[in-house]
């Protein structure tokens, strides 16, 4: 239950929206329609009649099972240990139980972020963060702090004001320069830094 969610979708909103691509495959078909009308209810901070899908939303852990999902960050890179107990389906219904004890202003932006996690078909791993985070990067500085990120990396004083689009505009073309491999930039890193330069350029506009 420790879940950054700020700024969305947050640590916290990544780590639930793996869960559910993790796990959403393993439930039965009939049974998906329902997962989605539960989201939106939670989304919209409607009242879960209980029980739901068969199970009962409990608060009270003691004498229950339990499963212990991590996000773990070494040093740029990010995955996921999902230490899952019980069925697919609870593990589903417990990421969305956990979104619906979030504040509602962080509910309303993280359950959509569930939403893409059950549509997603792919691996359980950067190019699903970045789908979920929006993102054209899945460094953990840029998802802890998109906005500081884009303005270290565009050559901004962190902390300062936010610069005008023309600023960002004209470091983000001084910056591609520098990185080009036309200009002197290292050929094997310039695919990244380019694709980091566009992304920051982005967040800022």
């Amino acid at each position: 239950m420790v879940l950054p969610v700020d700024p969305a979708p947050g640590f916290g909103g990544l780590l639930l929206g793996a869960v559910v691509a993790q796990h959403l495959e393993g439930v039965n078909d009939d049974l998906i329609p329902d997962v989605h009308r539960l989201l939106n209810e939670v989304e919209s901070g409607g009242r879960v009649v209980q029980p739901r899908l068969r199970h009962r939303f409990q608060i009270d852990r003691h004498g229950l099972s339990h499963s212990t999902h991590r996000l773990v960050g070494e040093g740029e890179d990010i995955s996921f240990d999902f230490g899952s107990t019980g069925t697919d389906l609870a593990q589903v219904l417990g990421a969305i139980y956990a979104v619906e004890r979030l504040a509602p202003e962080h509910r309303r932006l993280i359950a959509p972020v569930l939403q893409k996690a059950a549509r997603w078909r792919g691996p359980i791993g950067p190019s699903m963060i970045a789908y979920l985070a929006g993102s054209q990067t899945t460094t953990l500085e840029a998802l802890a702090d998109p906005s500081g990120w884009a303005m270290q990396l565009l050559g901004f004083e962190l902390g300062g004001p936010r610069p005008s689009k023309r600023q960002v505009t004209k470091a983000f073309r001084t910056h591609m320069r520098d990185v080009h491999p036309d200009h002197g930039g290292a050929e094997i890193d310039a695919a990244k830094a380019m694709s980091d330069l566009a992304e920051a350029r982005r967040i800022l506009s």
